[in-house]
């Protein structure tokens, strides 16, 4: 009788890599893999009791995995959410009718909405700290035959406003007198042109085209209202990199006057955000912003330089954040973060012990029924000449003098790479083996390889590669020079 899966055991498999085989992998490329697995695992082989339960529970394993990537919809939600996506209810299901390309731009939306209400709690706590700096005395100061005046020999850096709101959202929000209309276009896939009229308080019409692509965010907008009329353009580049960078600068100009701005902001953390912008204007001046943008807390900063065009404010403004930033990030930024990954990294070690060993007992027992499949293999392997894996290993290697602190932890894989083998060939896909058969991850979190010292027409060769690169052997560069 089959033995069920547990939904930790679900959850814990790579499909992929059970089968061995490559995400774009067709259908008969799939239906390949799950055949030659279901000969080794098949309860029906063997004979102790044991080895018949432990086969039974590997076989359904494959047999589940099977299911899952051989069905064109469900494959693609196990693509996109995983195996808990496959166990989803009410309107989840719906999506399960849709195109890969669909489900993977909605879970996309999806999980940056649940992230952002990861972040609030239930009332939806908001804060704001703003402290304007008034620093134009570093600029616009008295000459020197004013020295005598008081107090003039330093430049005056003055605190001339702090705003400090907490607020607290709850969902009955009440009536706010005011009417608002808004007509959208979409003028093409990445464009929408908007036409808003407001009445209320501050009544106005508003009209705009917003261009929003994946590098970059165009804005030109026209508005006619009580108190600001205003025309603006701005342009915003995205760069695709790790820390989300983003360069940004508008144009405005209305009634109150003309400004330029221009700045960037850094993702500095998981949850923060910090920008700095330049304002230049007439009749404002010079002005220098620096946002933090914490969760729901935003810490702002306001300095105004001067009232004046002066090219030296401008610069300093400029390139002064930009050095105390590089500074920062290398002395201060960059340490924390690397000591906040090694406490989530012993954080994840702690709570995947109880895995690890499950799936140590696991590989042992895929092991012991690959023994007889692996003896022929080898018997078949050193009658034509062919590949037999001599030793192998996978784990965290030390080869670098500088961490001869660390410690070595390897497994043996030699078995299981043997049983691998068809036809004198080993072909691993660009994944992780720790999901192969007869495998297990013994460094969670650490960066692994997998090393093989194997014969081919009994001339030694010897490979290593990272955990998540493809291996495909035999080949005549891995082989070990002998002459020397």
């Amino acid at each position: 009788m089959a033995t069920a899966l547990s939904e930790e055991e679900l959850d814990n498999e790579d499909y992929y890599s059970l089968l061995n085989v490559r995400r774009e992998a067709s259908s008969e490329e799939l239906k390949a893999a799950y055949r030659r697995l279901c000969m080794l695992y098949h309860p029906d082989k063997h004979r102790d009791p044991e080895l018949k339960s432990q086969a039974e529970r590997l076989f359904n394993l494959v047999h589940q995995a099977y299911e899952v990537l051989s069905d064109p919809q469900t494959r693609a939600i196990y693509d996109i959410y995983g195996k808990r996506g496959l166990e989803m209810e009410g309107w989840e299901v719906v999506e399960r009718r849709r195109t890969p390309a669909e489900i993977r731009e909605e879970f996309e939306r999806l999980q940056r909405e649940r992230e952002e209400r990861r972040l609030q709690q239930r009332t939806n706590p908001k804060g704001t700290i703003s402290v304007g700096v008034d620093a134009t005395d570093l600029f616009d100061r008295y000459d020197e035959e004013y020295e005598d005046v008081s107090g003039s020999s330093f430049p005056q850096i003055e605190i001339n406003k702090m705003h400090i709101s907490q607020s607290i959202e709850f969902s009955s929000r009440g009536i706010r007198p005011g009417l608002t209309t808004v007509l959208a276009r979409n003028l093409d896939k990445n464009t929408v042109g908007y036409l808003q009229w407001r009445w209320g308080i501050q009544s106005a019409m508003n009209t705009s085209i917003v261009r929003d692509t994946k590098t970059s965010h165009f804005t030109v907008a026209l508005q006619l209202g009580i108190p600001h009329s205003f025309a603006l353009i701005s342009y915003q580049h995205k760069f695709q990199d790790d820390d989300q960078t983003r360069v940004k600068g508008s144009l405005k100009a209305g009634f109150f006057g003309t400004v330029v701005e221009y700045g960037a902001e850094r993702k500095i953390s998981r949850h923060s955000v910090l920008g700095a912008a330049v304002s230049v204007g007439v009749p404002q001046g010079v002005s220098l912003k620096v946002k933090l943008n914490r969760a729901s807390q935003t810490y702002f900063f306001p300095i105004h330089l001067t009232d004046q065009l002066l090219p030296s404010a401008m610069f300093y403004a400029t390139v002064g954040p930009l050095v105390v930033y590089f500074a920062m990030h290398r002395l201060i930024i960059k340490p924390y973060l690397r000591a906040q990954k090694e406490k989530e990294l012993e954080k994840q070690r702690e709570s995947a012990a109880t895995d690890v060993l499950q799936k140590k007992q696991e590989a042992e027992s895929a092991v012991r029924l690959m023994q007889e499949s692996v003896r022929r293999i080898i018997e078949a392997e050193e009658s034509r000449m062919g590949l037999i894996i001599v030793n192998a290993w996978y784990g965290k290697f030390v080869n670098d003098k500088s961490r001869k602190s660390e410690k070595v932890k390897v497994i043996d894989v030699t078995v299981p790479l043997q049983c691998l083998v068809k036809d004198s060939k080993l072909i691993l896909t660009e994944a992780s083996k720790a999901g192969l058969p007869g495998f297990y991850d013994p460094c969670v979190g650490e960066e692994k390889n997998l090393k093989v010292l194997y014969q081919f027409r009994g001339v030694l060769h010897q490979v290593m590669v990272l955990d998540s690169e493809a291996l495909r052997i035999p080949k005549q560069s891995h082989r070990i020079d002998t002459d020397g």
